[in-house]
Parts: structure tokens; C-alpha cells; sequence
């Protein structure tokens, strides 16, 4: 069975497909023809629902819950992982209101968090993610919104933070922070979304289990080809949340959801989960 797989070029998602894509686990009979993008990219593919497996924003699924659904394993989502607000010039948060702030994308998280732990801030221009700190080092805009490898990497540039919105909402919200899940595509048969997670979640814990594996294909799509950079990235967004979310992180995912789909005016259909 020929299914079309989309996820992002960080080092996390590459980390956790890499077994699935050379077959160092049984994939069975699925052939996965993959598709490797930005996450904003991902997030308009999800929309035309391009693709049967994807990576995707959980800013971005909210409006799509009666195309896709969630699965348990290769989940972005944890503590201290959240997106960062950055500035070249001393900039506290409550001046955020009259500041020009570069985003990663409208359909993504990190803008969802943004809208909702500071809904003031309304001048907003997005950019691609990796673009961001030039256009704050360029004064296009006044502050910047990161992500990925570029919140391991900013302050190598000057750069300065104002906020981190992970720190905001794990003190508010008392849980972990999800940031992208991998969706299915809903209208899949039940046993055939079921192997899909089982085949996921044995890529993400051969990964685990042997972290040099990947190394290859790892770097040959980061952004960011420094070592530590690479490490760091990989040791944060992938954990025992990427095997398995878990009730706290399902409780957490479809608390955020809720929340994108009023700000959006969607309904959420359910179940949500596989």
C-alpha cells in the first residue's frame, strides 16, 4: 500500500523517520513515498490534504480534525521547549504591543501561543523560520518569534530574548507545551491508522535506541549543521512524549486545540486520537 508521508527537515522529525524511511524496521507492506518540508509548507499541504501522514502544527489541525486525526507517537511536545520571542535591542514584554514581530507562520503553534499569551501584539509579518533573526538583525522588524534550531543559536548573533512562551504557558498552564503532532489521514481503514502508529512509534524508538543511526540523513536537511546545535535540538524535542504522549499530553494537545479552534471558529470532531 503506497501512502504519501510529509514531515519537516529538523533534526527531530528526521531523527524519528530516519529508521522508518531506510527500513531499519519492518514497514511491512506500505511503501512511503516521503515529502520533506517546512512546517508551514506542511501546515497548507495538511490543508489540501495532500498528503496521508503528516507532520502538522496543532494550530494547524484544529481546523482539520474531520480530515485527520492524531496519532500517540512522533509528537513535538514537552517542558521547556517552547518558541521564543527575540529582539536585537532591549525590548520588555509589555512593549510588545507596539512592536513589528517576524513569525514562523500563521498555522503554526508558536503563533497560536503568540495570539494567545499576547494577544495584543497585531503587527505580525511571517517568514520562514530559519529567516527570522536576519530580518530582526536587518530591523525589517522590531522582534522575532523562533523556532526549531534557532532558538539554540540566537544569542550567537546578539540577538536578545524578551520572552520564552514555553516558561508562560507551563506556569499558567501546568502542562507540557505541544508544539506539532503527526496526523493521519481519518478516512484511512481503523487497522491501517493502527499499523501506521506502530510503525511510527518503532522508527522513534529505534532512534532512541541508537542515536548514531541517523546521523546521515539528519544532517543532510538541518538548517544548522553545528554539532552541538544539532544535538541540543534533538535531545529536546525528542523524549518519551515523541514514544508515547501520554494522558497528560493528550489532555494538553486537545487543551490547545480548543483553544485555536475558538480563536478560529471551528468545531472539533472527534475522537481526535487513533
Amino acid at each position: 500500500m503506497k501512502l504519501n508521508l510529509a514531515f519537516s527537515t529538523c533534526p527531530n522529525d528526521t531523527f524519528m523517520f530516519d529508521a522508518l524511511v531506510h527500513k531499519r524496521i519492518n514497514t511491512f507492506d506500505f511503501e512511503f513515498i516521503t515529502n520533506l518540508a517546512d512546517i508551514e509548507e506542511l501546515n497548507q499541504q495538511a490543508t489540501a490534504q495532500l498528503n496521508d501522514i503528516t507532520k502538522i502544527s496543532f494550530n494547524a489541525f484544529a481546523a482539520l480534525t474531520g480530515h485527520y486525526q492524531l496519532l500517540n507517537s512522533g509528537a513535538a511536545l514537552g517542558f521547556g521547549n517552547g518558541p521564543l520571542i527575540i529582539s536585537k535591542h532591549k525590548i520588555y514584554p509589555d512593549e510588545l504591543h507596539d512592536a513589528r514581530v517576524a513569525i514562523p507562520g500563521e498555522n503554526t503553534t508558536a503563533n497560536l501561543l503568540l495570539n494567545i499569551l499576547f494577544p495584543e501584539v497585531k503587527n505580525k509579518k511571517a517568514y520562514l523560520f530559519s529567516d527570522i533573526e536576519e530580518a530582526v538583525l536587518s530591523n525589517e522588524t522590531d522582534a522575532g518569534l523562533i523556532i526549531h534550531e534557532t532558538r539554540f543559536s540566537y544569542h550567537k548573533k546578539g540577538l536578545l530574548k524578551v520572552a520564552n512562551l514555553g516558561e508562560i504557558w507551563e506556569q499558567e498552564i501546568k502542562l507540557p507545551l505541544p508544539l506539532g503532532g503527526i496526523a493521519v489521514r481519518r478516512s484511512l481503514p481503523e487497522d491501517t491508522k493502527q499499523q501506521i502508529q506502530n510503525i511510527i512509534k518503532h522508527s522513534v524508538q529505534f532512534g532512541i535506541q541508537n542515536p548514531s543511526a541517523s546521523a546521515d540523513y539528519v544532517n543532510s536537511h538541518a538548517k544548522d549543521l553545528d554539532k552541538q546545535v544539532i544535538k541540543q535540538h534533538i535531545d529536546l524535542y525528542v523524549n518519551d512524549y515523541s514514544i508515547n504522549c501520554k494522558k497528560d499530553g493528550q489532555s494538553a494537545i486537545q487543551y490547545l486545540i480548543k483553544q485555536a479552534a475558538e480563536i478560529k471558529g471551528h468545531n472539533i470532531k472527534t475522537p481526535v486520537f487513533i
